[in-house]
């Protein structure tokens, strides 16, 4: 049986010390129970091999309805703040037969074809992004987050799934509900506030594009739903899935490659050079920091030993942390909370998943990120980060990897000039950080 070696460790729900914690999860063992957010007790998984074995295998389900039964009897209230990660019912929260049935259509929808054809529209939407910045007076302190990385994987998603411009509409709607979608230290109100924005401003799409079809994702999955295969609460959880994964992740690996490579300029020097490629760039920042730091809950289906003495009780959650096995000692090397883009084991990350649940949206978000990093560093050659000194803060997540803001200078700073940043440029990045001053929330183009 599961032996309790220790008190449990309470997760900070701002994920503001993640790797912290990872770190002191680790070093207890191989499979240690946490409190997440909400006072929910879950086992926490940081070691690559155990996470593949339990993303790949039938020891562990998706499926609270089936598997977990806290969540069956009631124990775990329906106002549970992370509640909408749970009770929704889609291809990832599935199990079996209803994983199969759900990804079926899904798969059908992501062809290569549409993927392919997308790319040229792609570079159209990185060049008008990288022409607004061009507009910047030069030292100006500028969110490459709100105004690079986050813009285009938010028209790309809209126009794959066919969402009508304008920042009045459910383009705009969409981008504010998914940017508070992955923040873990929100309130129980402002969690049910967002939850029911949510399916109001997907119902009124739906309504939209049944009046409106068209060659995209959402009326392809809308004839999978007429076909029988999608129930009406699965279409529309499907939905909430791959735009919110779509788009929340792709600009997670934008943004954390971008820092990933300022803040390491000779590790940025060896791709320019050459010397290594944009791919093996985005791939090793994919595992150093994973854009999504740990899938949804997982449920041990039977007991799941994980070494003598230490075993998994059947029906108890489990968190596979993509972010604990990315920069697991005993597949990276001692030097796995380092930053390298020569590391022979980059690769081997789970950052899209896994077996049965890896990611359809892989080729598009690896198209998408390769497109504006390529891009990024051709138009901007001397772009530097604002106040290299100061890490930008982290998202207020377990879920989601990446940073509130990113504040750069895209065109470098002056070789004579002074360390740190000018006093202007001081000012700029408390704003931008929520120090001394506010910075409101940018709505991509419509």
């Amino acid at each position: 049986m599961a032996q309790h070696a220790c008190p449990f460790l309470a997760i900070d729900p701002s994920g503001q010390d993640l790797y912290g914690e990872i770190s002191r999860i680790r070093a207890q063992g191989p499979a240690v129970e946490v409190e997440l957010p909400g006072g929910v007790r879950a086992w926490w998984i940081n070691g690559l091999e155990l996470n593949k074995r339990l993303l790949a295998g039938p020891e562990t389900s998706k499926d609270a309805f089936q598997h977990w039964p806290a969540w069956i009897n009631g124990d775990i209230s329906r106002t549970w703040p992370l509640a909408i990660w749970v009770s929704v019912r889609n291809m990832v929260t599935a199990y079996g037969a209803d994983h199969s049935r759900l990804r079926k259509p899904m798969a059908a929808a992501f062809t290569k074809r549409r993927v392919d054809a997308l790319l040229p529209r792609v570079q159209e939407i990185v060049d008008q992004a990288l022409d607004d910045l061009e507009r910047t007076p030069e030292g100006e302190v500028v969110d490459l987050r709100a105004a690079f990385a986050a813009p285009i994987p938010h028209e790309v998603v809209c126009e794959l799934f066919g969402v009508p411009p304008g920042e009045n509409g459910p383009r705009g709607a969409l981008y504010r509900i998914i940017s508070r979608f992955f923040d873990t230290a929100i309130t129980l109100e402002d969690a049910q506030a967002n939850g029911v924005e949510l399916y109001g401003t997907l119902t009124a799409f739906l309504q939209y594009k049944r009046e409106h079809p068209a060659d995209d994702l959402t009326t392809a999955l809308m004839a999978a739903h007429d076909e029988g295969s999608l129930s009406e609460q699965e279409l529309m959880d499907n939905l909430i899935l791959l735009l919110t994964a779509g788009f929340e992740t792709t600009v997670n690996l934008i943004d954390n490659t971008v820092h990933s490579l300022l803040a390491h300029p000779e590790q940025l020097a060896l791709v320019r050079s050459g010397q290594v490629t944009w791919e093996d760039a985005i791939e090793e920042s994919l595992r150093f920091e994973a854009p999504g730091a740990m899938s949804g809950l997982r449920y041990a289906v039977e007991e799941i030993e994980i070494e003598p003495g230490l075993t998994i009780p059947k029906g108890d959650p489990v968190v596979v942390s993509f972010a604990g096995a990315g920069r697991d000692p005993e597949r990276h090397g001692p030097d796995a909370e380092l930053f390298d883009v020569t590391r022979s084991t980059s690769r081997d990350h789970v950052s899209f998943g896994h077996g049965v649940h890896h990611c359809l949206g892989r080729p598009l978000a690896m198209a998408e990120a390769t497109v504006a990093l390529t891009s990024l560093f051709d138009r901007f050659p001397r772009l530097a980060l604002a106040d290299p000194s100061r890490p930008p803060r982290r998202l207020r997540s377990i879920i989601s990897t990446g940073h509130q803001e990113l504040p750069v200078l895209l065109h470098g700073r002056d070789p004579g000039a002074q360390a740190g940043p000018r006093p202007e440029e001081a000012e700029a990045i408390r704003k931008l950080s929520g120090l001394g001053g506010t910075s409101g929330t940018r709505v991509p183009r419509a």
